[in-house]
């Protein structure tokens, strides 16, 4: 028998879309949605327990696509390895969830791509403040930190003059969502890591999206209900 079980589609999206019902919109300093218990329990251990080590990586400069070789997306080729990967990005495909971050947000998604990154960041890793490129239709960052520390681990928030304004909860399994714009400022500031600081980001992107390799499902379109 697997460990854990590996839920089926259908739990995935109606467990997901009642947290993204339920999402809680705040306008300070811009416009985002808070969600808690976003994944069933055993989704979310299924994605702590993936046998996929921590990338080593040097001095990044504050950025992550310095080394693109490194970075752990759900490909085909991941989803065809980890049936926990192939159900979560089935899920998320799924016209329901589409409709529901389309009325969540109030964009339109149909025709867009889904992409979705497991990231693991480990003691030394940073981010400069930075707005999310407008190809990415919404961007989601969904918290799987854990250990003593992991509370503080949250995305830090800047104003429009790239002030940092606060600190994002870093809760386990809850997100947080916003449309990329022009005061959508955000980073990680440098500070101790004892243990890795597991998330992953979840985008809908554009039609024209370049790095076709990213995406979960490069043949099939996002399709809402």
């Amino acid at each position: 028998m697997s460990f854990p079980r590996v839920p089926s589609v259908a739990t995935v999206v109606e467990h997901f879309g009642r947290a993204l019902q339920g999402a809680h919109r705040d306008d300070t300093p811009y416009r985002h949605w808070v969600l808690h218990d976003v994944l069933p329990e055993d989704l979310a251990v299924g994605v702590l327990v993936l046998p996929i080590a921590p990338p080593i990586v040097g001095d990044t400069r504050g950025v992550r696509d310095l080394d693109n070789s490194k970075r752990t997306f759900f490909t085909p080729e991941l989803r065809a390895l980890f049936p926990t990967c192939q159900v979560f990005a089935e899920a998320l495909q799924q016209p329901r969830i589409a409709r529901l971050f389309q009325d969540t947000c109030g964009i339109e998604v149909a025709g867009g791509y889904l992409r979705m990154e497991y990231i693991q960041d480990t003691d030394g890793a940073w981010l400069e403040p930075h707005r999310d490129i407008p190809e990415k239709l919404f961007s989601l960052v969904l918290y799987l930190c854990t250990g003593p520390d992991a509370k503080d681990w949250g995305t830090d928030i800047y104003d429009g003059e790239r002030r940092w304004v606060g600190r994002a909860s870093a809760e386990f399994n809850s997100a947080v969502i916003f449309v990329p714009g022009p005061d959508t400022w955000h980073g990680f500031e440098r500070r101790p890591i004892r243990g890795v600081r597991r998330l992953l980001e979840i985008n809908y992107v554009r039609p024209d999206w370049r790095d076709r390799d990213q995406l979960a499902f490069p043949d099939r379109p996002i399709v809402v209900a």
